[in-house]
């Protein structure tokens, strides 16, 4: 077995893949109505959006009762500060809560959190 793409659920999938397009510069593989898909240049693991027409964007940070967030991507920048201009540039605001010094919590157009991150 091997892992082919994360999928994301979205009340709109072609609008959601073309911002993490703009954010990781990965190319559409497949372009449905329902279903949008980027891929690195090279192959591998992709990005998938789903349609969800009831999708209910989770909290950040979630407390009793919220929305829980089902899964969070992480992307490795060089630049960190770079790489937050690129993402507001795109359409991403940045979350209220920031947890860690080298990590900058994003939410995404559909309000899913994502972090960029950097090594110190």
């Amino acid at each position: 077995m091997r892992l082919t793409s994360t999928v994301v659920g979205t009340p709109e999938p072609r609008a959601l893949a073309r911002f993490y397009q703009a954010l990781l510069g990965w190319p559409i593989a497949t372009d449905e109505p329902d279903w949008v898909t980027l891929r690195p240049e090279g192959g591998g693991h992709g990005l998938s959006f789903q349609l969800e027409t009831d999708h209910v964007p989770p909290a950040w940070p979630a407390r009793p009762g919220d929305q829980q967030m089902m899964l969070h991507l992480d992307i490795e920048a060089d630049d960190l500060a770079e790489a937050a201009a690129q993402a507001e540039a795109a359409g991403a605001r940045l979350a209220d809560f920031q947890p860690q010094e080298h990590v900058r919590v994003y939410l995404d157009p559909a309000g899913h959190p994502f972090c960029l991150w950097t090594n110190p």
